[in-house]
């Protein structure tokens, strides 16, 4: 028996090398490296900083939480999006209108919490799209079922509607004036009409100041249009859907000029949805069926472009790409649909520790 464990013991002695050899041609993972946009040789402008799906992303899982889950048996309290579509940012808090949950996400990247309002009376939501934030610090989200707009503080409070009924066919975009004085409202029609417009409110009474446009081609009119956003100048940029084109206006509706064409070269459109802008006065608009942004000058000039279609949920990939938003610190949030995330994209000059504005 001695000379057996003996002999059993050698084997080990001499078949460890071997084990261990065996271990060190296992390749290492990969480190993580985010895409950057525009890619090399260019200079890039923005990298991928991260995505934003359910409360784990913004709520640490501290060590008291965990032991209370082993303690008691506490379940699972996880909750994301389901189809995101809308989204805004003010002071770290991204906020986000999803259309199955008949509600709005918040993401709270500064106190660490998560939220969702609008599932309640008075205020509660039945399909919120199109979603603005004002310089006063107002929600303003477009009802496409409700038909009109509902105003909340950024804790979510409810505080008041605008718009009635029969003022709109279909409401599903927003956007707020830069004094915050009057609210810009898309109303998308439908086939079988031809209010296809702009509607003007007042933002505090609702009271109906101005309707722009009717449905045609033609400069000002549109065809299936969906979401609008304003600029630091006071322009209004329309995606007139149908046209395949951004139009642009000035703060009193007057139409300024227009840009983008049918097509599937950079620089065109297939499907366009979403639009913000940024500081310098720069247009993002989302083209779902390209699954990227496109980025012009306020001229209407392309300058580069963000993301590509993807069969996976990786940074940079969408499938149903629909919002955007552009932070005042020049971050880019991007809302996916069919892959229930936002991303987000810094700019390549601003600090990575820097807080999410």
């Amino acid at each position: 028996m001695p000379h057996q464990i003996n002999k059993s013991l050698r084997n080990l002695v001499l078949l460890a090398p071997l084990a261990l050899a065996a271990c060190s041609t296992v390749p290492p993972q990969e480190a993580f490296v985010p895409p950057v946009y525009p890619a090399a040789p260019d200079e890039p402008r923005f990298i991928f900083e991260r995505s934003l799906r359910y409360n784990s992303n913004v709520e640490p899982l501290t060590t008291a939480k965990k032991l209370r889950r082993y303690a008691t048996g506490e379940v699972d309290d996880t909750q994301g999006l389901v189809k995101p579509y809308g989204v805004a940012v003010h002071d770290g808090r991204i906020y986000v209108t999803d259309t199955v949950q008949r509600a709005v996400i918040m993401f709270d990247t500064k106190n660490n919490q998560y939220k969702q309002f609008g599932t309640e009376t008075p205020g509660q939501l039945f399909k919120p799209v199109g979603i603005d934030i004002s310089k006063q610090g107002e929600i303003f989200v477009a009802d496409v079922s409700a038909r009109h707009i509902a105003v909340f503080d950024l804790n979510g409070s409810f505080l008041r509607f605008l718009g009635k009924k029969e003022m709109f066919k279909r409401p599903a975009g927003v956007t707020v004036s830069t004094d915050g004085s009057k609210v810009y409202v898309i109303d998308t029609g439908g086939v079988d009409n031809q209010d296809h417009h702009m509607l003007i409110l007042d933002s505090q009474t609702g009271e109906h100041l101005k309707t722009i446009g009717k449905r045609g081609g033609e400069n000002g009119q549109f065809n299936l249009p969906l979401q609008i956003s304003s600029s630091a100048d006071g322009s209004v940029y329309v995606v007139d859907k149908g046209n395949f084109r951004i139009q642009a206006f000035d703060a009193d509706g007057n139409y300024k000029f227009s840009f983008g064409t049918l097509g599937r070269y950079p620089g065109q459109f297939f499907s366009p949805k979403g639009v913000s802008t940024d500081a310098d006065g720069n247009i993002y608009v989302v083209d779902t069926a390209f699954g990227n942004v496109q980025i012009f000058n306020d001229k209407g000039e392309l300058l580069m472009v963000i993301g590509q279609r993807g069969q996976n949920s990786a940074p940079g990939n969408y499938m149903l790409p629909a919002g955007i938003d552009v932070a005042e610190d020049g971050r880019v949030y991007i809302t996916d649909q069919f892959f229930r995330k936002v991303d987000v994209y810094r700019p390549i000059s601003l600090p990575q520790n820097t807080t999410t504005e």
